[in-house]
Formats: C-alpha cells, sequence, structure tokens
C-alpha cells in the first residue's frame, strides 16, 4: 500500500513539473555549451586559450577587470596575456545555462561559480553572471561577444 501511495504522489509531481523543462536541449544548445565548458576546463587550468581558439577574429568583450569594451581577437590575447598561468581554479559549476538560438546566432547565459585557492592559500569562491553571443562563423560557432559581471556585487 505504502508503494501504491508512493507512485501515486510520485505521478502527480511529474504532471505539475511544467513542460518547458521536459523540452531536450537542441543540437545547437549542446554544441554551444560543449564549446562554452571546454574552454571553461581549460581557463581552470590558467589556459585562456580555449576561449582564444571559440572568439571570432572582431570578438567584443567586457568582464569587471576592463576599463571599457575589448575589441578583437588580437586585443583579447593580449588581455589574457598577463593572466596565463596564473587565473585557476580547481573546478567550476555552470549553473542553469540556457542557450536562445534563431538561425546563424545562439546567446548563452549561465551563472558560474568558481572554487579555487586565493595567494594566502584560502578557499576563493567567485560567483558571476555570464552571457556569450556566438554566432556561426564559417561554418563553425564563435563568440561574437563575452559578458561577465560579478553576481551581486558588493
Amino acid at each position: 500500500m505504502l508503494r501504491l501511495a508512493l507512485t501515486c504522489i510520485a505521478l502527480c509531481c511529474a504532471a505539475l513539473v511544467p513542460t518547458s523543462t521536459l523540452i531536450a536541449a537542441t543540437p545547437v544548445d549542446e554544441t554551444i555549451i560543449a564549446l562554452e565548458r571546454g574552454a571553461m576546463d581549460r581557463w581552470g587550468q590558467g589556459d585562456p586559450s580555449g576561449y582564444l581558439e571559440i572568439f571570432a577574429p572582431d570578438v567584443t568583450y567586457f568582464d569587471p577587470g576592463t576599463e571599457r569594451r575589448v575589441d578583437s581577437i588580437d586585443a583579447m590575447t593580449a588581455y589574457f596575456a598577463p593572466i596565463k598561468g596564473l587565473a585557476m581554479f580547481d573546478r567550476y559549476e555552470m549553473i542553469a545555462p540556457r542557450v536562445y538560438h534563431d538561425g546563424n546566432v545562439a546567446i548563452l547565459s549561465y551563472n558560474l561559480v568558481t572554487y579555487g585557492t586565493a595567494p594566502d592559500g584560502k578557499p576563493l569562491v567567485l560567483r558571476w553572471n555570464t552571457t556569450s553571443a556566438y554566432a556561426l562563423v564559417d561554418g563553425n560557432w564563435k563568440v561574437v561577444h563575452q559578458h561577465f559581471s560579478y553576481t551581486k556585487p558588493e
């Protein structure tokens, strides 16, 4: 009897879940998220070139360390050069990634939490709002704009 009651409760709960959460991601969604994860995996090891490889030649970029927008892959290469091997983390969470896709453009937004170690040896957790705009460039998805901001900055 308990088993039947638990089954009924589970079925009722499943019926209450919005159908939008049951829709599978499209192949484009999966590709975009995989590109971003691949670049982020390398970033965690101190290698920003994972992002440089998926940036379009005319990429634009903002983060809390920029005074103004960074324009072009050459400018991004110069911007990342001083932190190569220094900006590292042990693990990260990509929270609630969502891809909007229309034709040759896809926009990925997600919250990012990175877990690392500060120079003094203490744990360092950073929380980010992240948006990456992708476009098909010569048949490949490339980041044409990226923006990182702190979640609830103080």
